[in-house]
């Protein structure tokens, strides 16, 4: 299994959202890039990035820092939040970024994300956030139509390889993670799930690696010191 350990980007710095409020918001550091390289030197290969404002907003305020990340870390990087074009989706891979995740717009516009997948196939991820069992748009901050099993069964039959799936009520606050959910959809699913939301302890990381999953997020649990970013790695492994 592959652990991802999470820089969330607001104005340029790392922060982290409680359940997804941009009103509970805790600003880690004012520059993000030394975190990454904090994670490369702990034996991380790979990164999650994430623009909060583009995800709430629908733009790419924080690409600058982002290329900067990917540029002085040297990892894996994948970009989530605003990603509601094919221009935009173009800029991220043109520029480096080795996958992006597309959420809001994986929902409401499926010949986007159809389009998206056959001509970038496994560069193409969705983040299916979930809420009370529907899958949340725009930042967390509204519910769609849709339940989350079948729509992640459809975004398989599209062609979606990797499905990055967040219990929102788990997310940022330390109470573990939804085992029985990434249990379901590891038994259920044909594709790379990666577990997010409320990765806070070691033994989370085992159980997660157990089921087979792809991949895991950590988060808040490294800012506070919860996980040791090194012990988790080689668990994962």
């Amino acid at each position: 299994m592959i652990l991802f350990p999470a820089i969330d980007l607001f104005q340029g710095k790392a922060v982290r959202l409680f359940k997804g409020d941009y009103d509970q918001m805790t600003v880690y550091s004012e520059h993000p890039e030394e975190i990454a390289r904090d994670f490369a030197a702990k034996g991380a290969t790979h990164i999650h990035l994430v623009d909060l404002e583009g995800a709430r907003d629908g733009k790419t305020p924080n690409m600058e820092t982002v290329l900067c990340i990917r540029q002085q870390s040297g990892l894996f990087c994948e970009i989530g939040g605003g990603i509601r074009s094919m221009e935009t989706v173009e800029r991220y891979l043109s520029a480096g970024l080795d996958r992006v995740i597309l959420g809001t717009a994986a929902v409401e516009n499926e010949e986007f994300l159809t389009e998206a997948v056959q001509l970038y196939g496994e560069k193409i991820a969705v983040g299916v956030d979930i809420r009370d069992g529907m899958v949340a748009v725009k930042g967390w901050t509204e519910h769609s139509r849709f339940e989350f099993m079948p729509f992640c069964s459809h975004l398989s039959e599209i062609g979606v390889k990797t499905l990055i799936c967040t219990d929102i009520s788990r997310d940022g606050a330390m109470r573990g993670t939804n085992r029985e959910l990434y249990r379901k959809l590891s038994q259920e699913l044909d594709v790379q799930i990666v577990a997010s939301g409320g990765v806070s302890t070691l033994e989370d990381v085992i159980e997660l690696q157990k089921m087979g999953l792809y991949g895991a997020i950590i988060g808040k649990a490294y800012y506070t010191g919860a996980i040791d970013l090194e012990k988790a790695i080689e668990a994962a492994r």
